[in-house]
């Protein structure tokens, strides 16, 4: 029984039944009141797994069913900060649903599905566990793509993220095939043990595996040049779905990442590194270009959702310097500091979407956005903020992100590449202008008044904020993080 360990999973457990739950009221639920009630409840039952997880941070590393799932440090901030995404986007989502018929009960219970598959991945210290929670992620994703049965758009883009879902999640298993091939087991640690004395018999095994690992990964990231998925459905997915998508999903990956790459595969750093260079090169680059001539708000946004995991690339690249792993914590410590910095500001992104759209009316194009300073400034300043934290400007804690993750790859010894990075940032500060330049400069071409929930807006003006404080105060967070990556190090 002590190797179950289930106090150490408590939060997946907490959240299961919360979802079974969630699922049961749904069906019992009277049509007077009853979305009501689910609304609150949803809401409610993402307490408990987080009030579990609160408890066990700053406690020792733990593991349990015989170390197939660690519950460790990063992992429980990165779970709080997926608690934080999930709840956000269903108070934003509210509304959105109402209008457009979706059943809010499947909605939130696949949300929350979805949520337990992350968790899942984040603690996973087995590839058998990592794939369990991708497929239970990625088949909760799936059908909230496919929500609305009745919308060719969203149906066809479903269809696009299931199949290319799919293949991407056939690189992993077969990337975790070669890996056991190549040195007998499945657990994390052990795969590490090996590597470290790998003889040249199954050194080409190894690489190989690692090439089908990188590849998966970067389908989930959406990585060039495996993003051909990521504009068509974040345009094509109705935009609760599509910030279910955008947001905590890139936490979960960040996490398998720093599972199999920096835990379980630094013998073959320099593999894997070489691979993230080009992955970083080819991201920033497209996204940064191709998001300037976008005109759907949306698609500009996955376009810029590319070239910011890009930079996410360049940290988990930098950690390594001639063979030497000294740098790896501070390296991964700005790249999960720039993921969860770049949840918080996706969050406020999609949520303007869904607040200053309506029935009938998805205000999806940039053109929507005309005016919006004149028809509700509270809005429009907090998409200025989220703009200027995307665009890298201070005192918005992306200019942070982005220097943290720079001042890795400088203490890397790789000048060229901040260089080539800073330059596609300086492109890149365009479109994100464009929005701000749209938003107070434009007479409006919609005067519908913009009347969001008061909980919705409140939370719209916490967000700004939160993305405004961290810019001006970084230091907490940013020492949680590295914290958090030493003592999944064991430093």
């Amino acid at each position: 029984m002590d190797k179950l360990n289930l106090v150490a999973a408590l939060p997946e457990i907490l959240l299961l039944l919360s979802a079974c739950a969630v699922l049961l009221a749904d069906v019992f639920a009277k049509p007077a009141d009853g979305h009501t009630r689910i609304d609150r409840l949803a809401l409610a039952v993402l307490l408990l797994p987080a009030i579990a997880t609160v408890w066990q941070l700053g406690q020792p590393a733990q593991a349990a069913f015989n170390g197939m799932y660690v519950a460790d440090g990063i992992g429980h901030v990165l779970k709080l900060t997926s608690y934080i995404a999930v709840a956000a986007t269903l108070v934003y989502a509210r509304g959105y649903a109402a209008d457009r018929g979706m059943h809010r009960g499947e909605l939130y219970a696949l949300a929350l599905f979805a949520l337990l598959g992350q968790m899942i991945m984040i603690s996973a210290g087995n590839l058998l566990v990592v794939y369990l929670g991708l497929e239970l992620m990625s088949l909760s994703l799936y059908a909230l793509a496919a929500m609305r049965r009745d919308h060719a758009v969203s149906t066809e883009a479903a269809i696009k993220y299931f199949v290319l879902g799919a293949l991407a999640s056939g690189f992993l298993l077969y990337g975790m095939s070669m890996l056991y091939g190549g040195t007998g087991t499945l657990d994390l640690d052990r795969i590490a043990e090996a590597m470290s004395g790998r003889t040249p018999a199954n050194a080409t095994v190894m690489v190989f595996g690692v090439v089908f690992i990188v590849s998966g990964l970067a389908f989930k990231f959406g990585a060039v040049p495996f993003h051909m998925w990521v504009p068509d459905v974040y345009q094509g997915t109705p935009t609760v779905a599509t910030l279910l998508i955008a947001s905590a999903p890139k936490i979960a990956t960040f996490a398998i990442a720093f599972r199999m790459l920096a835990e379980a595969l630094p013998a073959v750093a320099v593999d894997w590194q070489q691979m993230l260079l080009v992955l970083s090169v080819l991201s920033m680059g497209l996204g940064n270009i191709v998001a300037i001539a976008q005109d759907n708000l949306k698609r500009m946004l996955a376009y810029s959702t590319i070239a910011q995991i890009g930079f996410v690339l360049l940290g988990m690249l930098s950690g390594v310097v001639g063979g030497s792993t000294d740098g790896m914590a501070d390296a991964w410590s700005a790249s999960m500091f720039y993921v969860v910095t770049y949840v918080l500001t996706t969050l406020g992104t999609f949520g303007v979407i869904m607040l200053i759209a309506r029935k009938g009316h998805e205000a999806e194009l940039i053109d929507d956005l005309k005016g919006l300073g004149k028809r509700n400034p509270g809005i429009a300043f907090t998409m200025l903020i989220l703009m200027f934290s995307l665009a890298g400007i201070p005192p918005t804690v992306g200019f942070y992100a982005k220097l943290a993750v720079l001042q890795s790859v400088v203490d890397a010894g790789m000048v060229w590449l901040a260089v080539f990075a800073v330059m596609l940032s300086l492109i890149g500060a365009f479109y994100y202008l464009r929005i701000v330049k749209t938003i107070y400069f434009d007479e409006p071409v919609d005067t519908a008044a913009i009347t969001p929930a008061a909980d919705a807006r409140t939370l719209m003006a916490v967000n700004g904020a939160a993305v405004l404080v961290l810019g001006l105060v970084p230091g907490p967070l940013m020492t949680l993080c590295l914290g958090a990556v030493k003592q999944a190090f064991g430093i």
